[in-house]
């Protein structure tokens, strides 16, 4: 059995020590082989330097490193677009996935199940604002996405080799991981455990990544939001019927001044949710149009321990790898006939010279 771990990284470059003096030990007792790939997001810390040394020392270490940063849930895309092994787990780089439960997520999946998740049952290290925000977002998620997204459950997840297949055939642009597992119904198993402290760095996930994430999600997801807003526009017609019996009954009275006063609250309000709502479609037509256009979901400058590029669709590979010596050039299709099967664009570029 092949385990293949992926590990999506953004300026994690105090952390990687820490992973590769940790996981590699673990692994070795799971498998006859192993890969560990890590996608390096666009870090400007070192990461990549770090990553492209280690790479040398290890084959079993391969690097995938992004022109730019394409974000979290590129990078785990492209990592599943890699791995090839029977099992493949995704988790984090800073040790707050615990490299040691892979052995009892194994188990699980030998028990049938295509996904074993990682469900966090306390977060140490984390202020009560953290908790409180995460606990909010995964409220958000189960009600407004999809009631099958567990509570508490990251992308530390591990997939049968059909199951990794499966995400990987899912690629809209705008993407959320742990919405698209729970959109294909595959049978998931969940595995409680005390989350760690950081072994070293800050968290990537601030709350406004957090925010941005969750309408990421929401949007790419769900329609629940344009149903907010026409039962918004049910409830303003509603509330101009009142404004206009108590207009009617305020002038039969003689209180001008108040009817006045009724209409000028009522239209500066109506004015907010139209402007709202017209913002709001805004950006789901704004992302309409960018799925439209079909451009890949990340770009990949340079490959390490990588002999074979995968035809991954929507995908772009500058890299060459390093223990290669020459790769097969092949152009992406444009044509209307093939969208959806085209192989993925690659560019070899000259190798570098050994320092």
């Amino acid at each position: 059995m092949k385990l293949s771990v992926v590990t999506p990284v953004f300026n994690e470059r105090e952390a990687l020590p820490h992973l590769f003096r940790v996981l590699p030990g673990v692994l070795e007792q799971l498998a006859d082989d192993y890969e560990i790939i890590v996608v390096n997001d666009g870090s400007s810390d070192g990461t990549g330097e770090y990553l492209r040394e280690y790479a040398q020392s290890d084959s079993r270490v391969r690097v995938v490193q992004f022109t730019r940063n394409f974000g979290q849930q590129a990078a785990m895309t492209a990592g599943l677009d890699c791995a090839d092994g029977d099992v493949v787990v995704v988790m984090d780089c800073d040790l707050q996935d615990p490299p040691e439960l892979l052995a009892q997520m194994l188990e699980k999946l030998r028990e049938g199940y295509d996904v074993v998740s990682c469900q966090r049952a306390s977060r140490a290290g984390e202020s009560l604002f953290k908790r409180w925000s995460a606990t909010a977002f995964y409220q958000l998620m189960k009600r407004g996405i999809d009631e099958r997204i567990p509570a508490e459950v990251g992308d530390f997840r591990m997939y049968t080799r059909r199951a990794a297949c499966a995400l990987r055939g899912l690629r809209e642009q705008h993407r959320f991981m742990r919405g698209i597992v729970a959109w294909l119904g595959m049978r998931e198993a969940l595995i409680t455990f005390n989350r760690p402290a950081r072994v070293a760095g800050e968290t990537k996930y601030p709350l406004s990544k957090l925010v941005r994430l969750a309408w990421t999600a929401i949007s790419s997801s769900s329609a629940i939001p344009l149903k907010i807003m026409s039962y918004g526009g049910g409830l303003m017609l509603g509330g101009s019927l009142c404004l206009l019996a108590v207009g009617l009954f305020a002038l039969a009275f003689g209180f001008s001044q108040a009817t006045n006063a009724l209409w000028v609250g009522f239209f500066v309000g109506l004015a907010g949710i139209q402007l709202c709502s017209m913002g709001l479609l805004g950006d789901y037509v704004g992302r309409i149009f960018e799925e439209s256009k079909g451009r890949p979901l990340y770009v990949v400058g340079d490959v390490c321990n990588i002999d074979s590029l995968p035809h991954a669709d929507r995908s772009i590979w500058l890299g060459q790898s390093i223990s290669t010596d020459s790769l097969e050039v092949e152009v992406e299709s444009h044509g209307e006939s093939d969208r959806n099967q085209r192989n993925p664009m690659i560019v070899p570029l000259p190798k570098r010279d050994a320092a």
